[in-house]
């Protein structure tokens, strides 16, 4: 069986302006059948639990967390201050047969979240509702104002950025537990996130996707600044270099944050683009290549530190003969982070050099 998390994780800071998101939370799964379109919901569960309280599913969701199913009423009678989406579906759409649900936690008295490019505040009928009722309206996903172009200019620090073979596989999953473990062995370092739920965890960060195109790799700078030659920045990866829509974010960041070490995220259990399924996952030492390669334009000295897979579909012997089999394949250390163990602790060899 696959190991839950240790709930009793450091909480990461940012450097990025700080959230005030009013918790215990609900977590809103609208009508979700791939747990992939929920990975907000499941993100908070992992890292953040003790700010979670239930979840809420509309009939046609086939997705859960495990929580306990409770209406919003149910909710703010335990303790709730807020109800999250915990979707991040295609296009970040606030859909409309989720807007009693959303109308319904106001009305109990719950403040709502939300990390969607649609914003809260936008919506007629939220904003009167709120503002009749006292209840706020917070839209993570807002990037800071007057970001600048990016330079290109080398940093003092040193910086770490997970990248992959497609969406929502583990790239913050990943940052989360080597920046864990870089603490856990003395190394300064901050986890750094890019996008709505890592924002949410972490109390901070720039929601990378949110940002206008032209200023992207200028918010990796500034998420990832100078810092002290010994310290380490983990940045959360977005997206991946090969997918049809969102390569364009995962480039950003990877100039703007001129990595000096690279970890490659995939899920071996995925043989296709999440929600693209004409589009085949590329293969990990394509992964390493292209990365690299684009990657040195910044940062010339910009090296694989390793790979991490998403194993939960597997069988602890089987995950382990995968890995095995995967790091004499490609000639680097191959781990499960969630898994952790000596694999893991190999991947953080190889990052720190």
């Amino acid at each position: 069986m696959y190991d839950r998390l240790d709930h009793r994780r450091k909480q990461l800071s940012s450097r990025a302006p700080g959230l005030d998101l009013p918790s215990p939370y609900l977590l809103f799964l609208g009508d979700a059948v791939d747990a992939g379109y929920a990975k907000t919901a499941f993100g908070l569960r992992d890292w953040a639990p003790e700010k979670c309280i239930g979840e809420l599913a509309l009939p046609a969701a086939t997705v859960t967390t495990g929580l306990p199913r409770l209406s919003p009423a149910e909710a703010a009678a335990a303790g709730a201050r807020s109800m999250v989406i915990g979707i991040a579906n295609s296009g970040g759409v606030i859909a409309p047969q989720w807007m009693p649900a959303l109308l319904d936690a106001l009305d109990a008295g719950l403040d709502l979240v939300s990390g969607m490019h649609n914003r809260l505040n936008d919506d007629a009928r939220l904003g009167e509702k709120a503002e009749r009722l006292g209840r706020r309206l917070i839209d993570v996903r807002t990037p800071p104002a007057e970001i600048p172009v990016a330079t290109g200019e080398k940093r003092s620090g040193k910086r770490l950025l997970t990248v992959g073979t497609d969406c929502a596989l583990g790239k913050k999953y990943s940052a989360l537990a080597i920046a864990r473990g870089f603490v856990g062995r003395g190394v300064r370092s901050d986890f750094r996130a890019t996008g709505q739920t890592g924002i949410m965890i972490a109390g901070g960060g720039i929601p990378m996707d949110a940002v206008v195109a032209d200023f992207a790799a200028g918010a990796a700078e500034m998420l990832s600044p100078a810092a002290d030659p010994g310290h380490w920045d983990v940045i959360e990866g977005q997206g991946s270099l090969f997918h049809p829509a969102y390569a364009g974010v995962s480039l950003a960041l990877l100039h703007g944050s001129q990595p000096d070490v690279i970890v490659v995220c995939h899920d071996a259990s995925r043989p296709t683009m999440l929600g693209h399924p004409d589009f085949p996952l590329p293969h990990v030492a394509e992964v390493i290549e292209l990365n690299l390669r684009l990657g040195s334009r910044t940062n010339p000295a910009i090296r694989c530190g390793g790979v991490t897979f998403n194993t939960a579909a597997l069988e602890p012997d089987e995950a382990e003969a995968m890995l095995a089999r995967e790091a004499e394949r490609l000639g680097l250390p191959v781990a499960d982070p969630i898994r952790g163990g000596s694999r893991f602790e190999r991947l953080l060899d190889s990052c720190l050099g």
